[in-house]
């Protein structure tokens, strides 16, 4: 099906207490498993990634980039020629979850957000629309939004000469139950963000280079190099 958009939500406190620390600090805290305690708590709504992987993921990482031991860490990774990938990976360790949906898949549902098409696959990770997903999505029911997106996805269905009987498509149940599920993720992560400070949603893509993830001040070379 392709690569996957993800919306991952980052707690902006965790991951400025990780930036804080020595470059020795965390790598000490890391190997430990020590700080597991200042973790946010893991959405069961959302994909996540355990602790022990996205430690390790950031360890070898770092073994990969020399760093000061006694500089701090958010220094060391602005001095590095990827330092961007490195913030990344702290991101997914500071985060409670993230929603990801196969970017073909993608258009459906951030279409019917914002009630027009998008120009093209590039659009779909500019802030300017999920500034309009997030306005369009605030406050609303997930139950709305899915019920909407699976009666557009069977009218698209439909103009393409597709079959939307269950007896001829095999597929259609488990399309349908992952649209639903997807598309009520959506809201859910877009609110979860709007009603908590602390939370910021930074919009990515699989295999997509680290510094281009994330909008505004929380692009992530922006925040490397503000």
């Amino acid at each position: 099906m392709g690569l996957e958009m993800v919306g991952l939500l980052v707690h902006a406190p965790t991951l400025d207490r990780l930036l804080g620390l020595s470059w020795g600090e965390l790598r000490t805290h890391m190997e430990a498993g020590s700080l597991r305690d200042l973790r946010p708590v893991q959405d069961s709504r959302l994909s996540v990634t355990f602790a022990i992987d996205a430690e390790a993921e950031w360890l070898d990482w770092m073994d990969q980039n020399e760093g000061d031991d006694n500089g701090p860490v958010l220094d060391v990774l602005a001095r590095c020629n990827n330092g961007e990938e490195g913030l990344l990976h702290l991101m997914k360790w500071a985060s409670p979850g993230f929603w990801e949906v196969w970017e073909g898949r993608a258009f459906l549902y951030l279409e019917e957000a914002i009630g027009r098409e998008a120009t093209d696959i590039h659009e779909l990770y500019t802030a300017s629309l999920w500034s309009e997903v997030s306005q369009r999505l605030r406050g609303l029911s997930e139950d709305e939004f899915s019920q909407r997106v699976v009666m557009n996805w069977m009218q698209r269905r439909v103009e393409l000469g597709e079959t939307i009987e269950e007896f001829e498509d095999p597929k259609i149940v488990p399309t349908f139950e992952a649209h639903t599920r997807a598309s009520k993720s959506l809201v859910y992560t877009v609110n979860r963000a709007e009603g908590d400070d602390d939370l910021i949603l930074i919009i990515g893509r699989e295999h997509l280079e680290a510094s281009k993830w994330g909008h505004g001040e929380w692009n992530l070379s922006a925040r490397l190099h503000p």
